[in-house]
């Protein structure tokens, strides 16, 4: 009898990791392997579904073009937030309560606790900002560890931030962010010890006969059987259904850049300053860690984007935006040199609610995606609840259906 775990979905709604440490089948095995599972998209989202579900029982295949976390996935990357304020969206509150200690436990057990930073998190708002009111409302609420700080005592503790307009701000001790593409490896890692098979093959848009999938084939011309299957590629997802999600899904360019401090200076390193948001000016950073640089992102949307042509250097437009407001907010930063950019991609839904649903015309097809430039830090949350959504069934929850999810963006999920 398969045996399933209880999901906490259901009453709630890792050193740098080489290929060699990632499990792989052996080519002939794979081409005659028949799996309970196959998840298409080894990143954030795939390999923590891969886990969940081959923990539950399943016997589960990971497979993706070109590696887990790799440069052109959403989940690639050096870094990424994980934080607990969502405004009043409590259902992102909660996951990343869940997701934090579940990203504790695999780093731990893999042996790369450090891969998530406790720099807390700081929320910078003016007078009575709506997300940041809310947000301290639903942090109240769910118990969240968190303190509310007016301007004197942001000046005195941070003294190498010019808060401007700032007039006072939230800030998580306990949050802070993940170091991400070694993560993703972390969670594939982990998922091969438990048994997933994982293969670095791309697979073609499937064709389904009779409402269903029997397999999917790859590039290299394999065949893979199973029973249910679960795509969660990010901005590759409109290619593979064109169909269906070709006007749904919307791939941006995110341009990133990482600030030298002046030598000596530690004022803008882990322990000095924590990850900050300035969501009024759409922007937010992260302190240096490992002699990588301070990090500016800016976090309004760029224009549309192809995960596999995008050329990843930044453009002089977002340098000059990062300059002006850099030279504003952190002054001792004025004339300090971008020492390293990143060009990633988010994957946008109408809102930013992911897309968590079947197919509507392939019953044994998952459809995950929409991680709207916020989604790294659900991984573990949203694997539980896929997991759940396949191993129980039940009603998922509505904001994640593709009924909700419209051809016109109107960001609403922050």
């Amino acid at each position: 009898m398969k045996t399933t775990r209880r999901s906490f979905v259901r009453s709630t709604g890792a050193a740098a990791m080489g290929a060699g440490l990632l499990p792989r089948l052996a080519p002939a095995r794979a081409r005659e392997a028949t799996h309970d599972v196959v998840v298409v998209g080894a990143g954030v989202f795939g390999a923590w579904i891969a886990r969940e579900l081959q923990a539950s029982g399943r016997r589960v295949a990971l497979l993706d073009a070109y590696g887990p976390g790799n440069a052109r996935s959403s989940s690639g990357g050096q870094s990424r937030v994980i934080r607990m304020a969502y405004g009043d969206q409590e259902v992102y509150t909660r996951w990343s309560m869940r997701s934090l200690a579940m990203w504790k436990a695999v780093l731990a057990k893999t042996g790369r606790p450090s891969l998530f930073q406790q720099s807390g998190v700081l929320w910078m708002a003016r007078e009575r900002d709506p997300l940041t009111t809310q947000s301290l409302e639903t942090l109240r609420r769910l118990g969240v560890r968190h303190e509310q700080l007016e301007r004197s005592a942001l000046e005195s503790r941070w003294p190498q931030i010019d808060f401007g307009g700032i007039t006072w701000a939230i800030h998580e001790p306990e949050s802070g962010f993940l170091m991400a593409f070694h993560a993703v490896q972390a969670v594939v890692q982990d998922a091969g010890a438990i048994g997933v098979s994982y293969r670095q093959q791309q697979v073609v848009p499937p064709a389904a006969t009779g409402g269903r999938l029997a397999s999917v084939r790859t590039r290299s011309g394999d065949t893979v059987n199973a029973e249910i299957f679960v795509f969660a590629c990010g901005p590759w997802l409109p290619r593979l259904f064109p169909d269906l999600l070709g006007d749904r899904i919307f791939p941006t360019r995110q341009e990133v850049f990482y600030i030298g401090p002046p030598p000596g200076d530690e004022r803008f390193g882990v322990g000095a300053i924590p990850v900050w948001a300035d969501f009024a000016e759409e922007i937010y950073g992260l302190p240096d860690f490992g002699g990588r640089g301070f990090k500016v992102a800016p976090d309004r949307h760029g224009p549309p984007a192809d995960p596999d042509s995008l050329e990843r250097m930044a453009g002089p437009e977002s340098l000059a935006r990062v300059r002006d407001y850099v030279s504003r907010r952190f002054p001792a930063l004025k004339q300090a040199p971008i020492v390293g950019t990143e060009v990633c991609q988010y994957e946008n839904t109408s809102n930013g609610d992911f897309l968590i649903d079947r197919h509507p015309e392939m019953e044994n097809v998952w459809l995950v995606g929409g991680g709207s430039g916020h989604g790294f830090k659900h991984g573990p949350a949203l694997g539980e609840y896929v997991a759940a959504r396949i191993n129980e069934g039940g009603c998922g929850e509505p904001r994640f259906s593709l009924a909700t999810k419209l051809r016109t963006q109107q960001r609403a999920v922050y």
